[in-house]
């Protein structure tokens, strides 16, 4: 598995914990961070994870509303939660990191989809990061 494609997984994981704790995600990456130097078992967490979750947190707010207006009939909090948060890092890679094709980010996010949720997902990740890489220059950073 290529270090970018670890690195979305693990930004993924740290993501939906945090949603499933309610909880910050930086400082759920912080426990995974410490808990890394003690357990020999816990993933360490790259730099490319830390910079995908700090780039989601610091963009939460505009990120989620995004969706939440493009997610045709799906308001974010009746979206399965991991489609949420495959959809949450999707959006952030796909709108703030530079040196990612879009093709890759929308490919990577189908992938998650598949490993980690419904039949459905993939399509509609697909669907929704679709329309954004589409709004993409027109989309304020």
């Amino acid at each position: 598995m290529a270090a970018r494609n670890k690195a979305r997984k693990r930004a993924f994981q740290i993501l939906f914990e945090a949603d499933q704790r309610g909880a910050d995600p930086v400082t759920v990456m912080a426990d995974w961070i410490r808990l890394a130097r003690t357990d020999d078992r816990q993933p360490q967490v790259t730099e490319y994870t830390m910079q995908l979750v700090e780039g989601y947190a610091a963009h939460a707010e505009p990120i989620d509303e995004l969706l939440s207006r493009h997610a045709v009939g799906w308001t974010l909090d009746r979206m399965p939660a991991v489609d949420r948060n495959v959809l949450r890092l999707g959006a952030y890679e796909l709108i703030w990191e530079d040196d990612v094709p879009d093709a890759v980010v929308l490919d990577e996010a189908v992938e998650l989809a598949k490993e980690f949720s419904t039949d459905e997902s993939p399509s509609f990740v697909n669907g929704l990061l679709g329309r954004l890489m589409e709004l993409k220059p027109t989309l304020p950073r």
